[in-house]
């Protein structure tokens, strides 16, 4: 069979993942703060404020529109995770639906999204402490509270928080998942704070004109892209995080029931959050000065007379933003995990630990990697290669949906889409309405650039080594 049409059964998929599994130690409810701990992070603090600039308040039917894409992406996440309960997320559904070389592609693109999205998130909590510091008027070396590509030597900050959060990966699923429980907690409880505080002073005049720039996407005499679809492709950015959810998969205890919960449930909470958020901070300031601040919530919050608030929100979110590094981190080494015990990658990487029942090695690789990458690059110009990264799995599991109920409409599964001939095809128009639209030229070039540089790894090493090529050799 030729490499491109190798695909693995789903029986296949569960009985491989039974043999050489994970340990099993996740609940629902850890599920929903993972994705929640994901899908929350820096966004929520400065998109509300950039998306008022490009839609004015309209940026709230921007906010709507990014939850139903995105919803459409988490329903099909739902079904294909419970029709097939093993870790590997996007990447694994790929390999039993549409064959090795797309699952490659699929794969080689959910490293690119997690780990720049992990080291992008280690960069801003480092600034968020260099900051603190510099409040505090302690005297550090600038050197080492930046990367070398920065300005600095190294960013020692950022090597410490991903040092941390590997070691914490390391000690245990069920121990790491506590510890995003308590952080999203934190998070949660200072948005909350936020919008009954914001809420306060809400002005409906504020909302007037709802529509300053239209709905369409459109660019203005300055050349920057207005309109709230302008606004939706780049708040879209602060939803993905879900998918993380997926790939815990051989770590929960009761998949069928728990994964739909998880990753519907934390989009449904995440999803919520941003749109209150937004309503809150719209209806207390109005968008234009909204848009200039450059941190929003905090900005409102003051101009309310409540500075209390405003540090606390703010501390929150150097407290909390580690908890988006931990579950992007967690998702990265699982998948990359999944490829090894393919053998994509080398299969030594997928060595668990007896005791740990985790991915020891592969966990630390990633630690490694994320660390080298926070401590040296500049992120802010390949941090949208994350987002295409993204929206490329998100098709993917979409078209995996179709395939799955044409394939095998009477398999077995605890959810499925409702309208999945809508739904899906939704979802895939949304995601390349979003690559098209609202990723520059440069970033769609780069994201052709790393998949070409895979393939010549994958026909170099992978296409020989895949179990699937023992069984069924390529032509």
């Amino acid at each position: 069979m030729a490499f491109w049409s190798r695909c693995k059964s789903i029986d296949l998929q569960v009985a491989e993942s039974s043999g050489h599994r994970l340990k099993p130690t996740l609940r629902w409810w850890h599920l929903i703060m993972m994705g929640v701990g994901a899908i929350v992070g820096t966004g929520i603090y400065t998109l509300t404020g950039i998306g008022a600039g490009l839609a004015g308040p309209g940026v709230i039917l921007s906010f709507v529109l990014c939850g139903i894409v995105c919803t459409c992406a988490a329903l099909c996440y739902a079904e294909m995770a419970t029709a097939i309960p093993a870790s590997g997320s996007a990447y694994t559904y790929t390999y039993t639906m549409l064959g090795e070389a797309l699952a490659w592609i699929v794969g080689w693109s959910l490293i690119l999204e997690y780990t720049v999205s992990a080291a992008a998130v280690a960069v801003g909590w480092s600034g968020y402490l260099t900051e603190f510091i510099h409040t505090a008027g302690l005297h550090v070396p600038e050197a080492i509270l930046h990367g070398t590509f920065a300005g600095g030597w190294l960013d020692i900050p950022a090597i410490i928080i991903s040092a941390l959060v590997t070691g914490l990966l390391i000690l245990g699923t069920r121990e790491s998942a506590n510890i995003t429980m308590v952080l999203v907690l934190i998070k949660l409880a200072a948005l909350a704070l936020f919008v009954v505080l914001a809420f306060r002073g809400f002005n409906l005049e504020n909302f007037h004109p709802f529509l300053p720039s239209g709905l369409g996407a459109h660019i203005d005499a300055d050349g920057t892209k207005r309109g709230v679809l302008a606004a939706a492709a780049l708040i879209f950015f602060a939803f993905y995080g879900f998918d993380a959810v997926s790939t815990a998969s051989e770590e929960t205890k009761n998949p069928q029931r728990d994964l739909k919960i998880g990753i519907i449930g934390s989009m449904a909470l995440s999803s919520t959050m941003y749109m209150l958020v937004a309503a809150a901070a719209l209806g207390a300031c109005y968008y234009t000065d909204l848009s200039k601040a450059a941190a929003p919530l905090a900005h409102v919050l003051n101009l309310l007379h409540q500075p209390w608030a405003a540090q606390l929100v703010s501390l929150a979110a150097i407290i909390a933003l580690p908890s988006v590094i931990l579950v992007v981190m967690y998702g990265q080494s699982r998948v990359f995990y999944v490829m090894a015990r393919d053998g994509l990658l080398p299969r030594s990487l997928a060595a668990v630990s007896k005791n740990r029942g985790t991915p020891v090695l592969m966990t630390m690789v990633t630690g490694v990697i994320v660390a080298v990458m926070s401590a040296t690059l500049r992120l802010d110009a390949i941090a949208l290669l994350a987002n295409a990264g993204t929206l490329f799995a998100f098709m993917a599991v979409a078209a995996c949906v179709l395939v799955l109920r044409v394939r095998e409409p009477s398999r077995a599964r605890s959810f499925k889409v409702p309208l999945p001939w809508v739904i899906a095809p939704l979802c895939i128009i949304g995601c390349a309405y979003l690559f098209v639209n609202g990723l520059p030229a440069t970033t769609q070039i780069w994201f052709v650039v790393w998949n070409a540089f895979g393939l010549i790894l994958y026909f170099a090493y992978g296409m020989r080594r895949s179990l699937l090529a023992s069984v069924q050799p390529a032509e």
